[in-house]
């Protein structure tokens, strides 16, 4: 059986095109880091004396983003991915050190699911609150997520093209220095609808609660 794809989710298709499947992909804007400006003091008619260390240098609490395809559980893959393999793809990246991400995206029947986990890293916590509420303008109609990371946010959209449903939840968390971003979505292909908020929603949730939880163990 042949089904007519939307053009937007056709593009998403290559990765697995003998599922026939679709989705598009989460894309956000780089890091942005906050320089530290180091000031000399001089006194008048004197020599100055040496500048002391500065004690409030921030520490990273998070040096390298951990391996994604293995940070979601293969019992959280298996739920919300059904048919995916439970090993994922990790996407190149420019600075692995700073920015890594997994997808895992299956059609099983008719269902279709997609699921990314992204991990990013600023020099501070200061540049990574930044970088999290800068995100959050970009965002509406979510809501907080308690108990995750230090700041949580979710969000869940519905689109539809040539007559298809797809509904895309994102989960946006900052943990120190580091961002968590989990984008899932899923549409149906024989009825034409999307899953419900709650489904996305909480599939969502559960793929960053695995994402935070893998960061902070490997810290």
């Amino acid at each position: 059986m042949s089904l007519p794809l939307p053009l937007a989710l056709t593009t998403r298709l290559a990765p697995v095109a003998v599922l026939a499947t679709a989705g598009w992909a989460l894309s956000s804007g780089p890091l942005s880091a906050a320089p530290a400006d180091d000031h000399e003091s001089a006194t008048r008619g004197a020599t100055a004396s040496p500048t002391a260390p500065s004690t409030s240098a921030a520490t990273k609490t998070f040096t390298a983003a951990p391996a994604p395809c293995s940070a979601v559980t293969p019992g959280t893959v298996k739920s919300l991915v059904p048919g995916a393999k439970a090993a994922g793809k990790e996407i190149p990246s420019t600075d692995a050190a700073a920015r890594r991400t997994c997808s895992w995206n299956a059609l099983k029947e008719y269902d279709y699911r997609w699921l990314d986990v992204s991990f990013e890293l600023s020099d501070t916590d200061a540049a990574a609150e930044k970088t999290y509420k800068a995100r959050l303008t970009e965002k509406s109609g979510g809501g907080v997520v308690p108990g995750l990371g230090d700041a949580a946010y979710s969000v869940v959209n519905l689109t539809t093209e040539d007559k298809q449903q797809t509904r895309e939840g994102v989960v946006l968390v900052r943990a120190s220095n580091a961002l968590v971003v989990i984008t899932y979505n899923g549409s149906d292909f024989e009825s034409k609808k999307a899953p419900s908020t709650d489904v996305i929603n909480k599939g969502a949730i559960k793929a960053a609660r695995d994402a935070v939880a893998a960061l902070e163990g490997g810290r």
